[in-house]
């Protein structure tokens, strides 16, 4: 495994957040005992694993985890647990439902077990806020003042979190992990470096973003972005139309705070195609409402020769230095 590679899952992996005492909502810092090479592992063969239907999965949780394949999980605290998150992820085409099966935590005395939709690293949140159809503070789920009326918790897309502090031994939980199909996927991390997808906004007026976490070259394929008044396009920019597609790099989660690397308003085949040196590479769709919308792309991992050779390049450069 490359050293490039161990960076970027580094970032992933180990960006985790201490889980501050009574702030409502959570960040994740740097804390953690558990090695990238061992996280790798663990996701590696959760995403290898084929399981027969009838065959319910079942394994305990780490402090620090991340689950890919279906099944229900189990925590139980051999001393005071107090900064733990769980990373829930599956096909691009997934949404996340996290059942809790059975609960045995001291709310009144400090505990919690929360929800997120979405992915916190470095206080830095996917989806953003811009693309997010929930305000912030009904992204969190709270077992302690919603577990009894709300067993079920269910993502916009195919990541959650879910964050827990135990202060007590013997504390546990138990939860359930099953991915639900989302016909029109709007925000999605991949879990591979290499890959293709097809991204649809049919009619609806919603910004979606498509995050790789790994430096890597984007070639879109074809873009479609339904009737425009080309006039206004060329005065107002892309921006300016409401429909475009834009690609964004960064060392950080939030699209907000990324690097604009292009923008493509519009529509066109053949391919179109970019190097990415950062971190955490985006296709982000804005759309109006008014059109039907849709750009396919693939993506593979840039080799360590390749991000060598970008060193010097604007804002490649500014990535690779960050």
């Amino acid at each position: 495994m490359s050293g490039t590679s161990r960076a970027q899952l580094c970032f992933l992996l180990l960006s985790v957040t201490a889980l501050r005492g009574h702030a409502r909502f959570l960040d994740i810092q740097q804390d953690n005992e558990i090695s990238p090479e061992g996280l790798l592992s663990l996701l590696s063969s959760e995403l290898k694993r084929e399981l027969p239907e009838e065959f319910v999965y079942r394994r305990a949780l780490r402090c620090l985890d991340m689950v890919a394949v279906e099944g229900q999980f189990t925590f139980t605290a051999e001393r005071p647990q107090l900064n733990c998150a769980v990373f829930f992820i599956g096909e691009p085409s997934d949404i996340i439902s996290v059942e809790y099966d059975s609960v045995n935590i001291d709310c009144r005395g400090g505990d919690f077990i929360k929800v997120f939709d979405g992915w916190v690293m470095k206080g830095e949140k996917f989806p953003s806020t811009q693309d997010h159809p929930l305000p912030l503070y009904k992204r969190y789920s709270d077992y302690c003042d919603t577990g009894v009326t709300r067993p079920i918790v269910r993502s916009s897309q195919n990541v959650a979190m879910l964050f827990f502090r135990l202060h007590q031994s013997g504390s546990s939980f138990t939860v359930t992990f099953r991915k639900l199909i989302n016909p029109f996927p709007c925000n999605v991390v991949s879990q591979t470096p290499e890959g293709s997808f097809t991204m649809i906004i049919p009619q609806q007026h919603r910004n979606c973003s498509f995050s790789i976490i790994y430096p890597v070259e984007i070639q879109i394929g074809e873009l479609n972005l339904g009737q425009h008044n080309d006039l206004k396009r060329s005065i107002l920019g892309c921006a300016g139309s409401g429909d475009f597609v834009e690609l964004l790099g960064g060392n950080g989660m939030d699209t907000s705070k990324m690097y604009p690397m292009a923008d493509l308003c519009y529509s066109f085949n053949g391919p179109a195609q970019m190097k990415v040196g950062c971190d955490n590479t985006v296709v982000r769709m804005v759309s109006s409402g008014k059109f039907i919308n849709r750009v396919s792309f693939q993506y593979r991992l840039l080799g360590h020769q390749e991000l060598q050779q970008m060193k010097g390049n604007s804002i490649e450069d500014v990535c690779l230095r960050a």
